[in-house]
């Protein structure tokens, strides 16, 4: 009683009565609601939190028995996190007494409420220097230099927090990142600025085999591949393996290599039958030279640019072998009646020019980076012209002149060697791109600006942040000029950049790289279905669910509708494979295409192949996975790990029963330290039974005797449901909750880090401003640009002694 006294003095004195209960745009209601809520709040510590959360127990390490309610925003962490549990009914415990919906309502408004309107303390966190990730490093150099970087090549995977990785505490850098930075910036040099003398380029067939490219109708075996042709003239192709060797079963049958360049043949000529047979069987390794020198320096005419290749032979009829044609060699088939294609075979490729070039030495960035000719200002101005121009793009402010002398060096070197003024310049990019400057990202703030509290960012640190926020890369040329004029920090500068921004095509970076990563399911190749018991499912319906999810999502966010609609959309994309395995009738060919769904399990992303594949095991279904999924992406309150040493493992043995994955998560329950965890998750989890492991609808499960799939629950909050529509339909009806899990998320991936207890009741704000927009995907994006949040630098954390200001040395 004496914490109920102090309570309701607390809130007549701070004038919270009239604003404690509110509703999901924040609107006050009537003081005598507002004194009850109060009155629920000092009964609900009694009745259901003291006796755990007392000086004797300390139950999670909160001691509430001894807590002053006069000074909740003096403890924003511990309210916050409590409100978090409360709302995703994860505290008290299940199998605790449990306070009704109305009393968790009421608590969570009026904490959520007194922190939103008594904030204490810095209102941004701090971000320390932080490394491009492999995704921005990658968009950066195209948009710098026009090169397009396979990342997955170049860099390492980055280390991810919370499912995204571009936090900046965790992108660390290592000599062994040293080395291959400097590997990359020197190959991506050679593309942009390709030598004039000739070079060969070597394409192997096991660096292409993962190639999704298709090959053309008709043709078997071959490569496919994108090849820079840095000028006009002659280039020769090698066909250095056409599996001529030491067995000449590829020879009996005549077959046609054919070389296309942008679909159009370039080359022609057969190989194989009687003749080549005889010629390799008489004359032994001289007879498969003289086979091989007719495909050897291929003389081809190209125009400069980059060009589609395709090096392959026109198919011819396989046939059934009664012979054993040697099983135990590495590459044949073998045993009787196995297949047996006696042709010829494409090996690797090299590529040798160009020969007596015409015009000029053209990469793909050459527009870019030569931005004036020398041959008009002379190479020494010239170059200075490049080099200020390049760091000034690469490093994202001006280009100071101690930083164009430092470059200089290096065309001064390349310049030496031999290689002419493109080799001096193809010395600086190599420079700019291995430079910390370019690399790294860090905030100063403005000349002047007291660190030691929250500082506002300058303008380049702002357009910076905002273009890597909405474009995974640098500013452009519109932005930067902006923010070289002073202009971005002006009101209603940032909205107009953002409605621009958005409007661009690398603003697909907020579906592949934020909401695809948010939802987990950018990477599915971490779930294995059994193939003896999926059989209907394999890799490319894997890229299908994939494609289906980035559509969807994409039309919605890049479309600017409301993020609910993500949950409640009533349609998809489908091609024809896909479509069938959802059972959607009338979709032919292999193109996606917007579907209308009348299937209502369907609607929103919780019908989608690629969130049910994810939330899966190889062999079976989880509810507890969908369930946690739900409750942390959708819901925005993520459950506990299971303690050490709980068994988690459901399976059965071969000599059990099958029982249905229900019937073993209630025989799991039983067990009081499960069921802490699982009371909440697992009826989150069990209205999606209604989908396999590979997403189609079902009724009865197969693997356990046919028996029929009972997809009702009661929810935590004591709501009863059935299936997936219900749901589904149940999380729409809380637009806030879901805008806030998302909004909560999207703003860690702008400020690249972990959002701290004073970043919270900016995310409500930015909620409760979009729901008079009806949550439309632009609207949460504006009230996060313009939050201190975003805007802002907080001071270096005391617990931090190396605050990282001085950057690594140069990559070069």
């Amino acid at each position: 009683m004496k914490r109920f006294i102090y309570l309701s003095a607390f809130l007549v004195l701070t004038g919270t009565l009239a604003i404690f209960e509110r509703d999901a745009v924040g609107q006050a209601p009537a003081a005598g609601a507002a004194a009850a809520g109060s009155t629920q709040l000092a009964d609900m510590l009694d009745s259901y939190c003291v006796d755990c959360h007392s000086t004797t127990l300390k139950a999670g390490g909160l001691v509430l028995d001894k807590m002053n309610f006069q000074a909740i925003p003096d403890n924003a962490d511990i309210w916050e996190k409590a409100t978090r549990k409360l709302r995703g009914r994860l505290m008290p415990p299940p199998g605790n007494p449990q306070p009704s919906q109305k009393e968790i309502d009421a608590v969570v408004s009026y904490l959520e409420t007194t922190l939103d309107k008594y904030p204490k303390g810095q209102r941004a966190g701090y971000v320390p220097i932080e490394r491009l990730n492999r995704t921005e490093y990658a968009a950066s150099v195209k948009a710098l230099v026009d090169v397009d970087v396979k990342e997955k090549d170049v860099l390492p995977q980055d280390i991810q927090v919370g499912g995204f990785d571009n936090v900046a505490a965790a992108l660390s850098i290592s000599p062994a990142f040293i080395d291959q930075y400097v590997t990359a910036a020197r190959r991506i040099a050679k593309r942009a600025v390709p030598d004039q003398r000739v070079t060969n380029v070597l394409y192997t067939v096991a660096a292409n085999q993962n190639n999704q490219i298709p090959m053309p109708p008709g043709t078997h075996g071959g490569l496919r591949f994108k090849h820079n042709f840095p000028a006009e003239g002659e280039y020769r192709i090698n066909i250095l393996d056409l599996g001529v060797g030491l067995y000449t079963s590829n020879m009996e049958n005549e077959s046609t290599l054919v070389i296309l360049i942008d679909g159009k043949s370039v080359f022609r000529k057969a190989i194989g039958g009687p003749g080549d047979l005889a010629l390799a069987e008489r004359k032994g390794p001289a007879g498969r030279d003289e086979i091989m020198q007719r495909f050897t320096k291929i003389p081809v005419q190209v125009k400069a640019g980059t060009h589609d290749v395709i090096i392959t032979l026109v198919d011819r009829t396989h046939f059934e072998s009664d012979e054993n044609v040697g099983a135990g060699f590495a590459g044949q088939p073998g045993g009787f009646g196995q297949s047996v294609n006696r042709m010829a075979r494409v090996g690797n490729i090299e590529i040798l020019g160009p020969y007596n070039p015409r015009g000029i030495v053209r990469g793909p960035g050459r527009d870019l980076i030569f931005v004036c000719d020398p041959q008009k200002t002379g190479e020494l101005p010239c170059a200075e012209q490049i080099t200020e121009t390049l760091a000034r793009r690469a490093f994202r402010r001006p280009a100071s002149a101690d930083d164009v002398a430092d470059l200089m060096r290096f065309y001064q070197a390349g310049r030496a060697e031999g290689g002419g003024f493109d080799q001096g310049v193809e010395q600086v990019v190599a420079a700019v791109l291995g430079s910390p400057e370019f690399l790294f990202r860090s905030i100063q703030g403005n000349k002047g600006a007291n660190t030691a509290t929250d500082f506002s960012l300058s303008d380049f640190e702002l357009a910076t942040r905002l273009s890597y926020f909405l474009w995974n890369t640098g500013p452009d040329d519109e932005l930067y000029n902006l923010a070289a004029a002073g202009g971005l920090s002006k009101p209603g500068a940032v909205d107009k950049q953002v409605k621009r921004m958005l409007l661009d095509p690398k603003a697909s970076s907020l579906v592949t790289s934020f909401a695809m990563k948010w939802l987990n399911i950018a990477d599915l190749d971490s779930v294995k279905p059994d193939p003896e018991i999926f059989r209907g499912f394999n890799d490319q319906m894997r890229r299908d669910f994939s494609t289906e999810a980035e559509q969807f999502l994409t039309s919605i966010l890049l479309e600017d509708h409301s993020v609910v609609d993500l949950l409640t959309a009533n349609y998809t994309f489908l091609d024809e494979r896909l479509a069938q395995h959802y059972g959607v009738p009338g979709v032919a060919g292999s193109q996606f295409r917007r579907v209308e769904l009348t299937d209502k399990a369907r609607w929103g992303i919780l019908g989608k192949g690629a969130v049910l594949l994810k939330t899966s095991y190889g062999d079976r279904t989880s509810p507890v996975l969908r369930g946690a999924w739900v409750l942390d992406k959708l819901m925005g309150t993520p459950p506990s790990p299971p303690p050490p040493n709980v068994a988690t493992n459901l399976d059965q043995s071969s000599s059990e029963t099958p029982k249905t994955i229900r019937e073993r998560l209630e025989q799991h329950r039983q067990k009081a330290i499960c069921m802490q965890c699982h009371g909440v998750i697992d009826p989150v989890g069990l209205p999606l039974e209604s989908f396999d492991a590979i997403g189609q609808f079902r009724t009865m499960d197969r693997q356990a005797g046919n028996a029929v799939i009972n997809a009702s629950t009661v929810m935590p909050n004591g709501t009863a449901l059935n299936g997936p529509i219900e749901l589904r339909q149940q999380l729409a009806s809380h637009p806030a909750t879901f805008a806030q899990a998302m909004t909560e998320k999207m703003l860690m991936y702008a400020v690249n880090r972990d959002l701290e207890a004073y970043d919270l009741p900016q995310v409500r704000a930015v909620v409760r401003a979009a729901a008079k927009d009806n949550y439309k995907f632009s609207s949460l994006i504006l009230g996060i640009v313009n939050s201190d949040a975003f805007r802002k630098q907080g001071p270096l954390p005391k617990s931090v002694s190396n605050p990282g200001t001085a950057k690594p040395a140069a990559v070069r």
